[in-house]
């Protein structure tokens, strides 16, 4: 009985043992042509037990890169990817530098700076009162998401000026113009309802008046 710990080193768990071996045997291979046919077999197969591959981007290119993993990068065989190496295969990333750039108001982000930036640097009047009140509708929703508390538009508008050096001013205005044009339009469909509903009624009551008075002169006929 053969123990995995008598066994020589499994390089890629995902393909098993068996495909090892079949590497293994193909080292052994003496004949070129034999042994190209014989590692594109395995490729095949390998593609086979992980099918999952064949979604990542040229997973034909990463399987032969398993093969040559796999054989410790000593199989003599063409590939039409470029042959890894050991020492560019195990070779460690650069770091990928992190983003110094210092806040000056943490509590709101360095996007929203970006934000207020470009407000103060738009020309158009009505551009500008759109960037003031998006950024005072943000300075709000932030400052509900880390207190309890309602805050009042003066405290937005005083920490906006202390941001901006008051050249950035918001207003409401564009947001009760809204809240009212919905209560008028939610005003004429109620009063239109109320129209219809009135004039079913009267429709309704009309068609009783007929049916009492046909009742009526059966009544008088009979």
């Amino acid at each position: 009985m053969e123990y995995n710990t008598t066994r020589n080193y499994l390089a890629m768990r995902e393909y098993g043992r068996h495909v090892q071996k079949m590497v293994e045997h193909i080292l052994t291979i003496e004949d070129p042509e034999r042994r190209q046919n014989n590692a594109e077999a395995v490729i095949e197969l390998m593609g086979f037990l992980n099918p999952h591959l064949k979604n990542v981007e040229d997973f034909r290119h990463k399987l032969w890169d398993h093969l040559f993993l796999i054989s410790a990068f000593k199989l003599d065989v063409k590939s039409p990817y470029p042959i890894p190496t050991k020492e560019t295969y195990k070779a460690k990333p650069q770091p990928i530098p992190y983003p110094k750039r210092s806040s000056r108001f943490s509590h709101l982000g360095k996007n929203l700076e970006d934000v207020i930036d470009k407000a103060l640097a738009e020309q158009d009047p009505e551009k500008r009162q759109g960037f003031a009140n998006a950024i005072a509708y943000y300075m709000k929703l932030a400052y509900n998401n880390w207190h309890k508390e309602v805050v009042h538009d003066d405290a937005i508008q005083s920490e906006l000026n202390s941001i901006t050096d008051g050249q950035l001013e918001f207003t409401n205005t564009p947001y009760v113009k809204a809240y009212s044009l919905k209560q008028d339009l939610a005003k004429s469909n109620n009063f239109g309802k109320r129209n219809k509903f009135q004039q079913q009624r009267n429709g309704n009551g009309s068609n009783s008046n007929r049916r009492n008075g046909n009742s009526n002169f059966k009544k008088k006929r009979f």
